[in-house]
């Protein structure tokens, strides 16, 4: 679909993904670059530009943190200055400067625009031009000559952010987006917030979810203004209030535990309060008010003050109350638009939305509300037409279209399967001549992916929009080597290993040649399940018998965290070491219990014990560095709130990994957990912190700690263990994999002077914190004998409390004496599945 061919990098871009806080000079971070045979340094006259573009231009040169501006030592160097004109059509043009007016090779690029919009995307195409120039070389243009020439397809080009579904973003990464987003020509921001801002006089509205305030809402709007993206609130007015309906102030508004009551003057008077507080900060007079999804609606509580009527009749009336509450506003709704169809066919599910014989209810729609068609899962662009062509039927209008960006349900944006659906949908909507198209960034089930990773598709669906359909060529579609540059010289990133990345849920086949098919409605979250299940039971583990997933994953590891912490590494490829943090733990994880059953069942402890040492325990180290750059970049981009639910997840499974380790070991040494979690204590935490070269620079760890810091020696015990017959000996752990050294008991502390070698960074414990370079020393927790429990007490406690030496012996691991059998018969591995369903077979009563 789009050629994604890697180009040669010739020089370090930025990108405005990195939120600092920009300054007010025209230009950002000075580079000093080896003077290259074709290099451009970009100047943009700011001070001489038109004044509505002024302040935008500052925003956007300083926020690009290298690269092309400011760059000395460049072969080429480019003059851009801002001209506004009448036409709608976005221009830039470039010519060769005269002799004696500039410094050799000097062209003026001149951006002719009559939006803000196209001011900034113009910008924008200023620099994936200037990346083509490095590529291609060639002479600089002669007379003045149009370089490029497009228009918008759309009256609006948007993007919906969700803030709802765990995480909200910070302040300082929305202005990141929204500068990426003006480079790419986006004219809207829509904040889907169900909960996440604060209404006055209402304590418990997005209570604990980190809402936005008023003032970080203006400071949005104020940004987005500056840049031409109307920023518009999302909200929810009828479904999905699950968050609020929760609490028991809010008893009284309740339908159902997700619907709130239609037809009740405190509800109405509520939503007036919501209405001011989401819209009234921000400049827009649009707003999105919801109403998908309202399952239920008529059937709960409404249903015993007010008696059985009908779920349309019931939606229609309340939609009017809430549009005409927003018409007294001065403020324009527009509504998602599947519960007209769902309602229409009597059926709460979203197959009667896309199913296409569902005609929607007639006669619910109020004059002036815009209906939101939107549609993720097909790549068929007559589904789309279809259901465009059902909507005009409604209202006599062209709804907006929605597309999305595979967020939901995993960590890292799906671009392949985001660009096919996007792509028709597109194609539909351009057809159609529709008002609007929006591209949806969800964050189901935890938000647990890094929003950033859909920039791709929000260029793709940018590109797309400025690419006119000819009568003759309908299927007209983007360009993948300018995908290529733009995504290079706008966001600083590498389009190939981007798309890389998304592999993390590719099926590769049995013969390891390629990708097993996925069916084209719903793209695998493989990663996300894969890495919550449960280590032991892997009762999943039957959907991917027979595939070379453990290669698959070690491979994707490789390539991303290479091109993470490659020393030229692209600005942006630098995110791609969460994804590639995340493939090294499934490459250790996936078949564990594939490797762990054959020699349990076997009887051949030796080897079960190697699986557990090789496996296991590297397993919980890579686990470790995941989630501590997890939340490293959570706290980047997100407030802190929701975090705590990815953390719980994290700990349970780190939790379950060493009791598996305790177990096993007990197990493989005829002991009981007492002595297991006694030889766990001393290696398993200060065991090797990276199997990775680069992630712990051994020549950095003096400076980067704190002058004075010390760690201290294995405990005496630990050697004294290393003796014992049923230990296995220092020789045999280091053929296992461990990176100890031979315990000591040497009472003093080794001095961070003396650390020089990786083996000894190792074994005492330092650790790379959220991969920015600062350092930690972790020494393996000790206990004098008379404090700890463990050392105290020979024998373990039995049932009634009664000392048994034999109570806790580990005999059998009952969970591989269990045979496993598919689930889900015929669906292979491509399968949508969340943390609840993935984590563990058992269920709560």
């Amino acid at each position: 679909m789009v050629d994604t061919r890697k180009k040669q990098r010739t020089d370090d871009t930025a990108s405005p993904m990195h939120t600092d806080t920009p300054t007010n000079g025209a230009s950002s971070p000075m580079h000093t670059d080896t003077p290259h045979a074709s290099t451009v340094c970009i100047t943009v006259d700011i001070d001489g530009a038109p004044e509505d573009v002024r302040e935008g231009l500052r925003l956007l040169v300083a926020g690009h943190a290298g690269g092309y501006f400011g760059r000395r030592g460049a072969s080429h160097t480019w003059h851009v200055r801002f001209v506004r004109h009448a036409q709608q059509t976005l221009t830039v043009r470039r010519r060769r400067m005269s002799e004696g007016q500039a410094e050799e090779n000097a062209e003026c690029v001149t951006v002719h625009y009559n939006t803000k919009t196209q001011a900034f995307r113009g910008l924008g195409r200023v620099l994936a031009l200037a990346r083509e120039r490095e590529e291609r070389g060639g002479v600089s243009a002669g007379a003045e000559q149009a370089v490029l020439e497009e228009t918008l397809q759309f009256e609006t080009l948007a993007v919906m952010l969700d803030c709802s579904r765990n995480g909200v973003m910070t302040v300082a990464a929305v202005h990141a987006l929204q500068r990426s987003m003006a480079l790419m020509g986006y004219t809207m921001l829509q904040l889907y917030t169900e909960d996440t801002y604060r209404v006055p006089g209402e304590p418990f509205f997005g209570y604990l979810r980190g809402g936005y305030t008023a003032a970080e809402l203006r400071a949005i709007d104020d940004h987005g203004y500056l840049l031409g993206i109307e920023v518009v609130a999302c909200i929810q007015t009828l479904g999905h209030m699950g968050q609020v309906l929760q609490w028991p102030r809010f008893a009284g508004v309740r339908d159902t535990s997700e619907v709130l009551l239609a037809g009740d003057p405190t509800t109405y008077s509520l939503l007036e309060r919501m209405l001011d507080a989401a819209a009234g900060p921000l400049r827009s007079r649009r707003i999105h008010i919801g109403m998908d999804e309202a399952y239920g609606v008529g059937e709960g509580r409404y249903r015993t003050l007010f008696g059985a009527r009908d779920g349309a009749t019931v939606f229609a009336e309340h939609l009017e109350h809430v549009a005409s509450l927003c018409r007294a506003r001065g403020l324009r709704p527009m509504i998602w638009s599947d519960m007209l169809f769902c309602l229409a066919a009597k059926r709460n599910a979203l197959h009667a939305y896309y199913d296409a014989t569902t005609r929607p209810a007639s006669g619910c729609v109020p004059e002036g509300v815009d209906l939101v068609f939107w549609d993720y899962y097909h790549t068929a662009p007559d589904v789309y037409a279809c259901k465009i062509a059902q909507h005009k039927a409604v209202t006599g209008a062209v709804p907006w279209v929605a597309g999305g960006a595979w967020t939901w349900s995993r960590m890292w944006c799906h671009l392949p399967f985001s660009l096919a659906s996007t792509r028709a949908s597109l194609l539909a909507a351009k057809r159609a001549k529709a008002p609007a198209y929006m591209l949806t960034v969800w964050g189901d089930e935890g938000n647990e992916c890094d929003f950033f990773s859909a920039l791709p598709a929000m260029l793709y669906v940018a590109q797309s929009a400025y690419t006119a359909q000819d009568d003759g060529d309908v299927d007209a579609d983007v360009d993948g080597a300018a995908l290529d540059r733009a995504f290079a010289a706008i966001c600083g990133g590498s389009l190939a290993a981007w798309l890389a990345a998304s592999s993390l849920d590719d099926l590769p086949d049995a013969a390891g040649a390629g990708a097993a098919h996925v069916p084209p409605s719903m793209p695998s979250n493989l990663s996300k399940w894969a890495l919550w299940e449960d280590p032991l039971l892997a009762f999943l583990s039957p959907q991917y018998r027979g595939l070379p997933l453990e290669q698959h994953f070690s491979a994707t590891a490789d390539r991303l965290l290479s091109s993470a912490l490659a020393a030229d590494a692209r600005p942006l490829d630098r995110l791609l070491r969460l994804p590639g943090l995340l493939a090294r733990v499934l490459a250790l994880k996936i078949s564990l219990r594939t490797r762990l059953e054959p020699p349990y069942r076997l009887g051949d402890r030796a080897a079960l014990l190697q699986v557990a040492e090789t496996r296991l325990r590297p397993l919980i180290e890579a686990l470790r560095d995941l989630w501590l750059y997890h939340r490293a970049r959570w706290h980047t981009i997100y407030k802190p709130f929701g975090w705590e639910t990815l953390e719980l997840r994290y700990g349970g499974l780190m939790a379950r990994l060493h009791t598996v380790y305790d177990r096993l070991v007990a197990y493989c040494l005829r002991a009981d957990m007492a002595a297991a979690l006694r030889r766990s204590r001393a290696i398993g935490v200060a065991a090797g912190v990276s199997r990775l070269p680069g992630l712990v620079q051994p020549a950095a760890v003096e400076t980067a700690l704190p002058e004075g810091l010390s760690v201290g020696c294995a405990p005496a015990w630990l050697a004294a263990d290393a003796r014992d017959p049923g230990v296995a000996s220092p020789e045999a752990s280091a053929a296992l994999g461990w990176p100890l050294v031979a315990a000591s008991a040497d009472p003093e502390p080794t001095s961070l002077p003396a650390v020089t070698t990786t083996t000894t960074i190792s074994a005492l414990g330092v650790r790379e914190l959220g991969g920015e370079g600062d350092f930690w020393l972790q020494p393996a927790p000790q206990l004098p004998p008379d404090l700890d429990a463990l050392a105290a007490t020979p024998a373990s406690i039995g049932c009634l409390g009664e000392l048994n030496s034999d109570a806790n012996a580990v005999d059998c691991i009952p969970e591989l004496d269990e045979d496993l059998h598919c689930i889900y018969e015929n669906a292979y591995t491509s399968l949508m599945l969340d943390y609840a369903r993935a984590s563990a077979p058992s269920r709560l009563g």
